[in-house]
């Protein structure tokens, strides 16, 4: 005898997959040499800036980080500034905050930054 789907836990699974898509989103910090801090648009956007904290980049992807680094290194939807002064993932600034849903991505994406920059950062992206 064909034993009956369990209709709640068809929908307990459907639900936990859904769950599990939406927090897919991740933020990213990229360590930049230091020559990125001589353009005058990084030193507007930098006032706090302290000379012996690294500069970086902050982003947002739907990807990996290790993904969107590649990307960005390869010119496929890349900032300029991470193709060109990019050097590695700064993982220890971003890792326990991923993953996260899109609309807390961005807002997280703008508050890294922002923090970054308060404790002397020089910091590119984080729209």
């Amino acid at each position: 005898m064909a034993r009956r789907p369990n209709v709640f836990e068809a929908r307990r699974k459907a639900n936990a997959k859904a769950k599990e898509s939406a927090f897919h989103h991740n933020v990213y910090v990229v360590l930049l040499k230091p020559d990125v801090a001589r353009l005058r648009k990084v030193q507007r956007e930098n006032p706090l800036r302290r000379e012996e904290k690294p500069c970086v980049y902050v982003g947002m992807t739907g990807l990996t980080p290790e993904e969107r680094f590649a990307n960005h290194k390869a010119g496929i939807k890349g900032a300029y500034v991470v193709k060109r002064y990019g050097v590695r993932l700064m993982p220890d600034l971003f890792e326990h905050l991923n993953p996260m849903p899109f609309d807390a991505g961005v807002i997280m994406e703008r508050d890294l930054a922002a923090d970054l920059r308060l404790q002397g950062y020089t910091v590119t992206g984080g729209h």
